[in-house]
């Protein structure tokens, strides 16, 4: 699948790669410091709000409205360690 898609879309289990962020600095930054950032592996835990996300070795939860800045592309072949 090569089309990008807000990481609030995802199902549950479904994982992705981080293509793009954007919004205000400060809160672009801030998502950056949590460890999102372009290339970086993402597996979507629990779908909502509040959502949990696995991001390497950590869960970080988010209200749903931050994750309209997070574009994602989903990967079909499953999660990568």
């Amino acid at each position: 699948m090569d089309e990008l898609v807000p990481l609030n879309l995802l199902s549950r289990g479904q994982c992705a790669q981080i293509e793009h962020l954007f919004g205000q600095v400060d809160q672009v930054h801030r998502l950056e410091e949590l460890g999102l950032r372009a290339g970086v592996s993402i597996e979507m835990l629990q779908p909502g709000t509040p959502c949990i996300v696995r991001v390497a070795d950590q869960k970080l939860c988010f209200r749903d409205a931050q994750l309209f800045n997070v574009m994602v592309r989903p990967e079909v072949a499953g999660c990568r360690e």
